[in-house]
């Protein structure tokens, strides 16, 4: 005897070898033996053989007519035999039986299973859909294999072209488009983001790049509605100064400015004028929620995206020749020891007479001349003042920086700076700590620790950076920036507060700080009552947590851009072999340009020793680079501008150094910004560093 059986939702065929109680010892037709239970058992037969059986059941279900087969069935419930009868016009042959079944449970669409050899056919309604469906699925299988062939050809489909960023980013894998696109990679055995490149779906990897940052930051454009830009209060005194600026020369967003009077008790008024949105803007007003939503300008090497319309950073901007709107703060300083006696804030109209470019006067302005009190350019006079009272405050900053147990900054290393004009780049290597740079830093530290202080003193809340005395295991951990509510100490800065607030232009925490620093300057004690924001304010937080967030994409755009810049100077300079300095081990940074490169089993080189490496290749879509050691040092010499203390900082009472890399680049790991003695945030330009703002 010979079974026809279901085992595991599939059919098969065997022979009875022996029968005990309710289950069958079968061999199939390969010689596998298998106990089968009766209640799975469609056919008993004797002949044909198993194996034959098979085989003309198989071709008896290819014969079948599904559209004649489902009118036979009828509405109700039926077994296999029943229907064969009538399909057949006669009590079916088992190999006739057999295929029926093949046939029914191999049409679902058709035909319902019910049971063990019983069926129900589909209600027609049902069946035209799934049948219309199918035929759907058939045409774009069609579509879809036309879009691979043209991929494949490199040639973007036209109706894939508004789905690129889509299909690149965040794509609907069920899609006929992405499902072409993922079979062509496959195929071509490629990656998404090329084969878009070489179908011209992305002209370039730059745009690669941005396009991508935009898509996830950005998705409804990076441009503004329009405004009605608001005015200043039309009752503010008139600050009897002339003020200067000191800006990189692509600046536009000029936050910040300074002033120098001789009073007339010998003391010297420096004044430190921050410009003022906060005067127009008001929280939870259109401009305001514009702002909110961005958190922060967005720079790149060659371009940014502001924080605040253009037409609004142009009303409040301290532009040369104008009589500006600014936050003041004065300090009396006795120029015999340049001591601070007093301070005082308030808001009001600041003439402008200067926009300083250090571009223009860095060779000018060394420490040199500014000793022997030399050259000739604009304000020196009162260049000098701040710049001796900028080395008192760096001076009092280290002594209380040392205080916390970390060991001085280093003044060794450059920083870079990009410059992007018809899409060729031009890096420009630039000292840390040059004058301009110490000056402005240096103030604006000074302001945003005083007016820090003025908050927590006034009992009103803002946002603080602070760093160390953090939770955690390691340096880097304990030594991590945080941002807070409340006065706390900034150690890598050396400050007991530091609260953002001279950037209200292209950062949203500090126009924040200016909010509630205008109401403890007007308010004084009563600046609680008044302020915008406060202690325990939900919507401060919610402010702290969004900019955290935003300020971490922002600055990982803006390392891949400038790593993608740093790869398209080595090609439009040519350059194959470079110069390089040993940060760790196996990393290196070029010479010549904030580059990163990583050469695993190189030789054990001592830190700061310049090497030669041969390019091999690099990649501006990925952000890759090959390189191979050309050439190790002849001596232990070490460059000037080395980064010996390449990892994070440690107390100055640890046996190992290893401080936040001055000369970071797009790929360097960001250190926790311990070291922190930094030249002006340049914006058109970028300056690429790692370590705590503090120009701002």
């Amino acid at each position: 005897m010979n079974l026809f059986f279901e085992e595991s939702g599939d059919f098969k065929v065997g022979t009875v070898l022996s029968q005990a109680g309710e289950a069958y010892q079968v061999e199939m037709p390969s010689g596998k033996r298998t106990k089968v239970k009766v209640k799975d058992v469609l056919l008993q037969y004797e002949k044909p053989s198993a194996a034959e059986l098979l085989e003309a059941a198989k071709a008896v279900a290819a014969d079948v007519d599904f559209e004649f087969l489902w009118e036979v069935a009828g509405q109700e419930e039926f077994g296999f035999a029943e229907l064969g009868a009538e399909y057949f016009g006669h009590a079916p042959l088992p190999s006739e039986a057999a295929g029926l079944i093949l046939a029914l449970h191999g049409a679902p669409i058709y035909f319902y299973k019910k049971g063990r050899g019983r069926y129900k056919a589909a209600p027609e309604a049902s069946l035209r859909a799934a049948q219309a469906g199918i035929e759907k699925k058939k045409q774009q299988g069609v579509i879809q294999a036309g879009y691979v062939d043209e991929l494949k050809a490199n040639r973007l489909p036209d109706s894939m072209r508004p789905l690129v960023q889509q299909l690149l980013f965040k794509p609907d894998k069920n899609s006929i488009e992405f499902k072409a696109l993922d079979a062509a990679c496959n195929e071509l055995h490629t990656t998404p983001p090329r084969l878009m490149l070489a179908a011209g779906g992305i002209a370039s990897p730059k745009q690669l790049h941005m396009a991508r940052f935009l898509f996830e930051n950005f998705p409804r454009g990076s441009g503004f509605p329009a405004v009605t830009v608001p005015a200043a209060p039309a009752n503010l005194p008139l600050a009897a100064v002339a003020a200067f600026s000191i800006d990189d020369v692509t600046t536009t967003e000029i936050d910040d400015a300074f002033s120098v009077v001789t009073l007339a008790d010998g003391m010297v008024q420096v004044g430190i004028h921050i410009a003022a949105p906060g005067l127009g803007i008001r929280p939870d007003d259109p401009i305001d929620k514009m702002a909110r939503a961005r958190m922060s300008t967005v720079y790149m090497p060659g371009d940014k995206i502001t924080m605040l319309p253009d037409e609004l950073v142009a009303r409040f901007t301290l532009a040369e020749g104008k009589t500006c709107p600014a936050v003041s703060l004065y300090a009396t300083i006795d120029p015999a020891d340049w001591s601070v006696k007093s301070t005082v804030t308030r808001a009001e109209l600041v003439p402008i007479k200067s926009n300083l470019r250090n571009n223009d006067l860095d060779e000018v302005v060394s420490e040199e001349a500014l000793a022997a009190g030399t050259g000739e350019y604009p304000h020196k006079a009162e260049m000098a003042v701040l710049w001796q009272w900028a080395l008192t405050l760096e001076a009092a900053r280290m002594v209380k920086r040392e205080g916390f147990g970390l060991k001085p900054e280093q003044n060794n290393r450059v920083d870079f700076n990009f410059y992007v004009e018809d899409d060729v780049v031009t890096v420009l290597r630039r000292k840390r700590g040059a004058p301009l740079d110490k000056i402005v830093a240096e103030l604006m530290i000074f302001a945003n620790s005083t007016w820090g202080k003025l908050m927590h003193d006034s009992g009103v809340p803002g946002i603080y950076r602070s760093q160390g005395a953090g939770s955690g295991a390691g340096w880097a951990a304990k030594m991590q920036v945080r941002m807070v509510t409340h006065a706390a100490p900034h150690q890598g800065l050396g400050v007991d507060q530091y609260a953002w607030s001279t950037s209200p232009l292209r950062r949203y925490t500090d126009l924040v700080n200016q909010w509630q620093i205008l109401a403890c300057a007007e308010h004084g004690v009563t600046a609680p009552l008044v302020a915008p924001f406060k202690p325990r304010d939900a919507n401060l937080f919610a402010i702290v947590s969004a900019f955290d967030a935003a300020y971490a994409a922002y600055n990982d755009h803006q390392q891949n851009m400038e790593r993608y810049w740093c790869l398209r100077w080595l090609g439009q300079q040519d350059r194959r072999q470079v110069e390089a300095v040993v940060l760790k081990d196996e990393v290196l940074r070029l010479a010549d340009i904030p580059l990163i490169v990583r050469l695993p089993g190189m030789p054990q080189v001592a830190r700061g020793a310049q090497v030669k490496l041969d390019i091999l290749r690099w990649d501006e879509l990925d952000l890759t680079i090959e390189a191979r050691l050309l050439e190790l040092p002849s001596s232990t010499e070490i460059a000037a501008d080395a980064d010996l203390d390449y990892e994070e900082e440690e107390p100055a009472s640890a046996t190992a150094s290893a401080t936040a890399p001055a000369t970071a680049s797009a790929t360097a790991p960001d250190t926790g910004e311990a070291a922190v003695s930094e030249a002006v945030e340049a914006e058109g330009s970028v300056t690429v560093v790692t370590s705590e703002p503090t120009a701002g």
